[in-house]
């Protein structure tokens, strides 16, 4: 593949940043031009719930900084939205009616929140969390300890409650599920579930939401399911997110079943020279022999810097693990792999109780994912043993030395 003349980038967050960075890190003299809806420079996502929502700061981790667009020829365009692709002329249309031109496409429009379908969500005072102007308005809604219910116990909904309580909120969180975080299995939930009670979260677990209630002056409760009613002053909805595709869908590009743009290991999609990263890639994933979509920061970072190599004329695959991270009160943790709890053996290293362990997933004797909990010397062995499938036993995980498994 020849090296393009001009490369379009959709989406000015983390995915679509760290590939124009990568670009011009690599020696691409070409022309590159970002589009970005927000107002503010591409940034990393992960302070916005720690961080940020902690007032501990009030920017997150830029990509890079503020000269370094302008100072490697990198257009950047903030607030504005691309409307249209036509794939037959090669041009992006934009908002403003602005028409670019490219060579190659890549498409990082990353994902937006998902919402509840009831009534009350437009209330002031129900909040969602994805950007730096999210997070600060929720950092100031939790100001002066109010009552505040969290509707989702993912990653997301558990960081916010753990910022919330440690502002002095009245906080209690509210899901269909049985446990926080059941992705990661009945086991590891009851370790975040404990964390979250030692430090004053309230539950209403296996419980779903008809309404929000209150009026013109902002949200005053949360109707559940079985008719009682939880006070609130601010609600945060943390039920997932879903993948902005609807841009790729008008183009006709191929959706994955999984949900996302359908690419290939080398992140291009159905149509040439288009390309998508981050949150909206379902790629063949090599390793696992199936597609696979990680709405998480370090796939994004990866993905964009990978893609660079492919957008200048590359076709190498990508074959990284999932990684991310979470901290909360006095928690922190590590996972990598991808693993299904509900299938997979769970392997406990260390102490659930003392909550200083590692949980390894084994499926047919080999590693799928590991997630160290307060514990920080093995990282580069763990890598090694997802990375490698690592065939061992459950005694082995539990009592050797891991760098003497990898």
């Amino acid at each position: 593949m020849s090296e393009p003349k001009r490369i379009v980038i959709v989406g000015a967050g983390l995915a679509g940043a760290s590939a124009a960075a990568a670009l011009r890190d690599n020696g691409y003299d070409g022309e590159i031009a970002v589009l970005g809806a927000e107002a503010h420079r591409p940034y990393e996502l992960p302070p916005l719930s720690k961080r940020v929502l902690l007032g501990q700061s009030d920017e997150p981790d830029w990509v890079r900084d503020a000269d370094f667009y302008p100072g490697h020829d990198i257009d950047l365009r903030l607030g504005t939205s691309a409307t249209r692709v036509e794939l037959g002329a090669r041009v992006v249309q934009d908002a403003r009616g602005g028409r670019h031109s490219y060579d190659r496409l890549l498409l990082a429009t990353g994902s937006q929140p998902r919402t509840l379908p009831v009534r009350g969500v437009d209330l002031p005072g129900v909040y969602s969390l994805r950007t730096l102007d999210d997070a600060l308005a929720l950092r100031s809604a939790f100001a002066g300890s109010p009552r505040v219910v969290v509707v989702g116990t993912g990653w997301i909904g558990t960081e916010a409650a753990a910022a919330a309580r440690l502002q002095g909120a009245e906080v209690t969180m509210v899901d269909v599920l049985p446990g926080p975080l059941w992705v990661l299995g009945p086991e590891i939930s009851e370790v975040f579930a404990g964390l979250h009670t030692e430090h004053g979260v309230q539950w209403r677990l296996g419980s779903g939401i008809t309404e929000l209630t209150g009026g013109p002056g902002g949200v005053a409760g949360v109707r559940l399911a079985d008719g009682s009613e939880l006070p609130a002053d601010v609600v945060l909805v943390a039920v997932g997110a879903v993948p902005r595709v609807d841009l790729a869908h008008a183009a006709g590009l191929e959706l994955a079943d999984e949900g996302g743009i359908a690419v290939d290991a080398s992140l291009r999609t159905s149509a040439p020279d288009v390309y998508a990263a981050g949150d909206i890639a379902a790629q063949w994933h090599p390793r696992y022999g199936r597609r696979v979509r990680v709405e998480h920061w370090a796939n994004a970072k990866n993905q964009g810097a990978h893609v660079a190599l492919n957008l200048a004329g590359g076709q190498e695959q990508y074959t990284r693990s999932p990684y991310f991270f979470t901290d909360q009160y006095d928690l922190g943790c590590e996972y990598r792999g991808l693993a299904d709890p509900s299938r997979d053996e769970l392997v406990v290293r260390g102490d659930l109780g003392k909550r200083e362990f590692t949980a390894f997933w084994l499926r047919d004797g080999r590693v799928q994912a590991a997630m160290n909990v307060n514990m920080w010397d093995d990282g580069d062995a763990l890598q090694a043993l997802v990375d490698g499938e690592a065939r061992v036993t459950p005694e082995q995980l539990r009592d050797s030395d891991l760098a003497t498994l990898t």
